[in-house]
């Protein structure tokens, strides 16, 4: 079996868009969420607090939080919701891979 270079391990990584889900305080906390579990994304134009929020849906639930828009709450590698935001029309989905005490990072997928 070949051993991936660090370049190809970069563009493989590279290709996936990460975010953070932030604000789960406010809703139900990160207790109703686990990896693997899929959220829906929902782009909220009208958001008087951010132009390019994200609402972040689980389903049966509702909004369980948004998706991260400040240097303080993206986590790692994570794009900011106005870097995803050019990404899909209205929605999208994600999938949650991580879920820490600072907030749950999930991979992009679009619909």
């Amino acid at each position: 079996m070949l051993k991936k270079s660090n370049k190809q391990r970069e563009e493989l990584n590279m290709s996936k868009i990460y975010f953070t889900i932030t604000g789960m305080n406010y809703y139900y906390g990160t207790e109703v969420v686990e990896k693997g579990d899929e959220v829906k994304l929902v782009k909220e134009p009208d958001n008087k607090y951010d132009k390019e929020a994200i609402l972040v849906k689980l389903p049966g639930l509702g909004g369980i939080g948004h998706v991260a828009n400040s240097v303080n709450t993206v986590m790692g590698e994570c794009y900011s919701a106005g870097r995803l935001y050019e990404h899909f029309k209205k929605k999208a989905k994600g999938k949650v891979v991580a879920v820490t005490s600072k907030g749950v990072v999930c991979e992009f997928r679009k619909d």
